[in-house]
């Protein structure tokens, strides 16, 4: 879920045709978990193979692929390593989570409520080892890079966009901030027209930008930043501090100049933030990776997702010269902005 940091920080919205030319290091879990949660049948199971293997992930991770790269947008998709020991509970927690919305999804449909279940279904959306694996090897396939994190994917591909090796960090989650992401881009793998829950209302998802412009307009360092997301809660310590949203812990970290002043001053329930604090600060990460966007192997590609997960032949050989013209044009593209 990330820290939230709605109505503190304002994106601006762009348009995907301003990324032409520009490297994207992709949040490969949070983008998955999206093409599962979003790719769903009508009563909310995922699409499948005969042989049961899900494969709404490899569908999302295709097409929408194909968009981005038709569009001169390089990605590259950073995979989550071990989770630091205290996001422990958080893990046992999402999958609990998972476990009931389960749960609730089968009642829904027993009672032939088609709306309640699919709602219910994108919250029990889980991956599993295989699909990391068959995620992997389709971008492989794809002729684009995957990354290993040690730890985090997120503070990963902040790392890379300091380094300036990508031009931004793509997730949903704000979290690329703090772990020092100079740019986050929002919604470039949901950007379209999407249905409310439990509502018959379209609302369009539109491509965001954030960068560090915003926390220079709000007097904030990055380590105030990691600061104020403590108190209003993250990923490592999910309730926060009780009654505190974005704006209320933005006045208190401004007030005091950081979260030990604010906790002994306000009274705030005290807790240990000092190893959560440092993990944002200096996450591990690895210079160890190649970014390498290369034609698409097309043999391999159709014989894995045709001959082994059921997709239709001719679909996937259309996405393939798309993907082929794509990774051709932001090679293109990307060599005339860094010669300019």
């Amino acid at each position: 879920m990330g820290v939230q940091l709605t109505g503190l920080l304002e994106p601006k919205t762009i348009d995907l045709k301003t990324l032409a030319g520009k490297r994207i290091a992709v949040d490969a879990y949070n983008a998955l978990y999206q093409f599962l949660s979003i790719i769903r049948q009508p009563t909310g199971e995922p699409l499948m193979d005969r042989r049961g293997n899900v494969t709404s992930h490899l569908s999302g991770l295709l097409y929408r692929n194909a968009n981005l790269l038709e569009q001169g947008i390089l990605p590259a998709y950073v995979f989550d390593g071990k989770p630091p020991p205290f996001k422990k509970s958080v893990v046992e927690g999402r999958i609990e989570t998972r476990r009931r919305s389960e749960e609730k999804w089968k009642a829904a449909l027993a009672r032939g409520d088609v709306e309640e279940a699919r709602v219910y279904a994108q919250g029990a959306s889980k991956i599993t080892g295989s699909m990391l694996e068959d995620a992997k090897k389709l971008l492989g396939l794809m002729g684009i890079p995957v990354v290993q994190a040690p730890s985090e994917g997120e503070a990963q591909a902040a790392h890379m966009t300091l380094e300036n090796s990508v031009w931004a960090t793509a997730s949903q989650d704000y979290d690329s901030l703090l772990f020092g992401a100079p740019r986050l881009v929002r919604n470039i793998t949901i950007t379209g027209k999407r249905k409310l829950p439990r509502k018959n209302i379209y609302v369009t998802i539109s491509p965001e930008l954030l960068d560090t412009t915003m926390l220079t307009r709000l007097n904030l360092t990055r380590k105030q930043l990691v600061e104020l997301s403590i108190l209003v809660g993250t990923d490592y310590n999910p309730k926060g501090v009780e009654g505190l949203g974005p704006k209320k812990a933005y006045k208190l970290i401004i007030e005091k100049g950081g979260i030990a002043q604010a906790i002994k001053d306000e009274a705030l329930d005290s807790f240990d933030y000092g190893e959560i604090e440092d993990f944002f600060m200096k996450p591990p990460v690895t210079n160890d990776y190649k970014l390498d966007w290369h034609a698409p192997d097309e043999a391999g590609t159709v014989d894995f997702l045709c001959g082994q997960r059921d997709f239709s032949p001719e679909r996937v050989k259309n996405a393939l010269e798309r993907v082929k013209a794509g990774i051709e044009k932001g090679r293109s593209q990307f060599s005339l902005d860094t010669w300019f």
